[in-house]
């Protein structure tokens, strides 16, 4: 697993791969050797968020070395899970556009919508159930890789998830989180939310709500990701 910040981290998402026989090695990529072999060579990989864009990677070099790792991967057809800043860089990997959303940040609590390929993946309804909401907190978007299946959009941008064959799959939402771990995005990401003139207090109300059924949800949908062959 790779992370940008310490506090966007697997949440619910670890039990399950702990679950499946998996173990969790979390590297830094800031800090870390995005060469070694234990990140280009393991069975699965999962790059998390970050408030960094894809195409700053004269103010954040590590993002070359991101890049080069995850386009060997696609490359190799080795399986790759990309959660926002880490579904970004799965679309530039894969030679698609990365840039600032037109429409300014989208954060909070919202239903996706199917994308055209989203019957390909029955795992994926798990994340489309009649009055899921899920966690929305980016200001980037991107455009669709060539080839790439489109799994999901909203209302106010419509590349929210694709996959890549069996191999690769990029998330724009966050399905990992659990609303006791959101305490510390709401601190973390403090500027970024006065900024929006986003109300904290209304954020973790809304969490409380709708955070345990998107933590049962997620679950269900990676476990049977993991399983596909």
């Amino acid at each position: 697993m790779i992370t940008h910040v310490d506090f966007e981290d697997l949440g619910s998402l670890e039990p399950e791969l702990v679950r499946a026989g998996y173990s969790v090695m979390t590297v830094n990529a800031c800090n870390s050797d995005l060469k070694s072999p234990l990140l280009r060579d393991n069975d699965l990989l999962i790059v998390l968020g970050g408030p960094i864009g894809v195409y700053e990677r004269e103010s954040y070099p590590f993002l070359e070395a991101e890049l080069d790792l995850i386009r060997m991967r696609l490359s190799r057809k080795q399986r790759t899970l990309g959660i926002c800043l880490g579904a970004q860089l799965i679309a530039a990997a894969a030679g698609a556009a990365v840039y600032p959303g037109a429409q300014g940040s989208e954060i909070g609590w919202k239903t996706i919508h199917a994308g055209r390929d989203a019957a390909l993946y029955s795992e994926f309804s798990e994340l489309l159930a009649p009055g899921l909401r899920l966690l929305h907190w980016h200001g980037d978007t991107f455009d669709m890789p060539r080839g790439a299946h489109h799994l999901a959009a909203t209302d106010v941008y419509p590349n929210q998830a694709f996959a890549i064959e069996r191999h690769a799959l990029a998330l724009q939402f966050h399905p990992e989180v659990i609303f006791r771990g959101l305490e510390r995005w709401y601190v973390g990401h403090a500027c970024e939310l006065g900024k929006a003139n986003i109300s904290v207090r209304q954020l973790r109300r809304e969490s409380e709500i709708y955070a345990p059924a998107l933590e049962i949800a997620a679950r269900r949908f990676l476990r049977q990701w993991l399983a596909r062959s």
